[in-house]
């Protein structure tokens, strides 16, 4: 597995309002992406049982194969991604997301991997946007829970 971000974050929240949170992927991943830098508009295409479908003002979002494992200390939530932003990036990807209780907080671990983007924007986006869009997406985490 190739890793292209890896971080973590304390969220103030219990591992029962994660828990609850994904009961339903597309609300809760539209909440989580609606707080992401320069989205302006946020909704859900299509959703299934282990698929959502979000179309933003960038582009199109498709997250599949997604798989929970949920025990009393933690949840673990991985997905593929297909992002479609214009014609110019189209980014494949793989996301873990971690939740552990961590005292009276939740510790939140996310690794984003096997990254591939083609071509010259591609390029752009593998090589430049790793810490924006991580650091940015566990933020956006943390504000989705503790709200």
């Amino acid at each position: 597995m190739s890793i292209w971000f890896e971080n973590f974050d304390k969220i103030e929240c219990s591992i029962q309002k994660v828990k609850q949170s994904f009961n339903n992927y597309g609300e809760h991943y539209v909440g989580v992406i609606s707080l992401m830098p320069g989205l302006t508009s946020v909704e859900v295409i299509e959703e299934g049982i282990d698929f959502v479908t979000i179309k933003t003002n960038e582009g199109l979002m498709r997250r599949t194969n997604i798989s929970k494992t949920i025990d009393d200390e933690s949840v673990i939530v991985e997905f593929d991604e297909e992002y479609q932003a214009g014609r110019m990036i189209n980014v494949k990807s793989h996301s873990l997301d971690e939740f552990t209780v961590s005292g009276e907080k939740v510790k939140h671990r996310t690794v984003l991997s096997e990254v591939k983007a083609p071509g010259f924007m591609g390029f752009f986006y593998r090589t430049f946007g790793k810490s924006s869009i991580g650091n940015s997406l566990l933020k956006s985490y943390k504000t989705f829970l503790e709200g």
